[in-house]
């Protein structure tokens, strides 16, 4: 059966500067704390930077045209901060902005809806030098960043997200040191939380008083895990792993506060909250955004696949796939819990802003084949059984917009490097040659028909 969306429903792909662009060091680009951190021996598979990328910086028009043959009627990318403002505070590289330009220009002769993230993890590092997210000026100084690029694309761009996944930024990159800065504390993790949170805000507020028609939202990963079990050291890990990842998120975006549990466990670290600061970070959005990928489920410390060391204490339990098919991720492959996430947002927020399914995706890496095709059943699968979840809920009657297919390209993924591919686009980085994978052309077909051949879920 043919599952029909919305009229007007948003089929895109989404991408951000650093994985795709390269050009590190060409047009007045400042580095990123990722520019230091794949440069650190150890830090990244392979020793991979983003210094070149998928060379998307030179091949922006090509690769614009791919969109269009795919026939995205939208694309989510990422402006770099310091492509931009280079040292993040200072004088406004031109040059920068140019290139943002000629890209939503470039868009716009395709009839393709841009979507402009203004933070996809990588702050210049001459804030970073000065105390990076852990200090509270750089909420600011973000709000002022958001002001300039806002400034130079409003005119032509409607949809604006303030931050990607700041659960990663914060507890990957100062907790759990997999990714930049690489800081591993408590303190630092929920001081960076705090003024991404805050910055996110201000951000909000600097764009709507230039032009309050654009449509405002945050991007984050959320995902509901699953007790295996009923003992108290599973129930207490489960409740501990959602309000890290979840409810300490979207409490203070979407009801001004923070969970009274979280703040408990991790004490006596602290967000370091100011008079004020909740009400700046609650500012009502246009739209929201969810990222999602997969769902664990927690078991007992030993017994699952992974050690939950990315969430500050919960030692005594560990994640597993329990038994389900995963990608070259790792990660369980859970359509279910797309279901779960948005039900529950539903559920806890009354008055929330419609949807958006900013990034959801998987890493395989199929061949290519003689005739230079690339048969990659597995993702279309992956997303075929996600978009009849999507429908579903949306069936239900949740307020849901948009898809953004995680990702357009094979790209520099974090620590990974260039050891997993996401990209409904093959990239050769030998050749920086693009081959339309399988999935490509089954999306066109999806978009075409606005819908999905596929059983519902139920």
């Amino acid at each position: 059966m043919t599952l029909r969306f919305p009229e007007g429903f948003l089929w895109g792909a989404a991408t951000s500067a650093y994985q795709i662009e390269g050009g590190a060091d060409e047009g007045g680009r400042g580095p990123s704390i990722w520019d230091t951190f794949s440069h650190t021996p150890g830090r990244v598979i392979g020793g991979d930077t983003g210094d070149v990328a998928t060379d998307h910086y030179h091949r922006y028009r090509a690769d614009v045209g791919l969109m269009e043959s795919i026939g995205l009627n939208a694309y989510r990318f990422s402006v770099s901060w310091p492509r931009v403002i280079p040292d993040g505070d200072g004088a406004v590289n031109q040059r920068g902005l140019d290139f943002y330009r000629r890209l939503v220009d470039a868009l716009g002769e395709a009839d393709i809806e841009p979507l402009v993230t203004l933070y996809h993890w990588d702050l210049p590092q001459a804030l970073q030098d000065r105390g990076g997210w852990m200090r509270r000026q750089t909420a600011f100084d973000f709000a002022r960043y958001a002001e300039v690029v806002f400034g130079a694309l409003h005119d032509r761009v409607t949809l604006w997200s303030t931050l990607n996944e700041p659960y990663v930024a914060a507890h990957l990159g100062h907790y759990a040191g997999w990714h930049a800065p690489g800081t591993t504390d408590v303190q630092a993790m929920m001081s960076a939380q705090h003024h991404l949170l805050l910055g996110h805000g201000a951000a909000v507020a600097a764009m709507r008083a230039i032009d309050p028609a654009r449509r405002q939202g945050i991007v984050l990963n959320l995902e509901i895990p699953v007790a295996t079990g009923d003992s108290p050291a599973v129930l207490d890990g489960t409740r501990r792993v959602e309000g890290l990842l979840d409810r300490s998120f979207t409490d203070p975006v979407l009801a001004g506060r923070y969970p009274s549990d979280v703040i408990a466990d991790l004490a006596p670290a602290r967000f370091p909250v100011e008079p004020g600061d909740l009400e700046v970070i609650s500012t009502p959005l246009d739209w929201f955004g969810v990222n999602y990928y997969r769902q664990w489920f927690i078991t007992e410390a030993g017994m699952g696949d992974l050690p939950l060391s990315e969430f500050p204490g919960c030692g005594h339990v560990s994640a597993t796939t329990a038994g389900q098919e995963t990608t070259d991720m790792g990660w369980p492959i859970t359509p279910q819990g797309l279901i779960d996430v948005l039900t529950w947002l539903v559920d806890r927020y009354p008055g929330h802003p419609p949807f958006m399914i900013t990034e959801n995706g998987c890493a395989f890496d199929d061949p290519v084949a003689e005739d230079g095709t690339i048969d990659d059943r597995r993702r279309i699968d992956y997303l075929r059984r996600h978009l009849a979840g999507l429908h579903q809920v949306i069936e239900d009657g949740i307020d849901v917009r948009g898809y953004f297919a995680w990702s357009l390209l094979d790209n520099f993924e974090w620590a990974s490097g260039y050891s997993k591919r996401f990209g409904l686009i093959q990239v050769d980085y030998d050749t920086q040659a693009r081959t339309l994978r399988n999935s490509a052309r089954w999306y066109a077909g999806v978009i075409a028909a606005n819908g999905i051949d596929a059983p519902p879920l139920r």
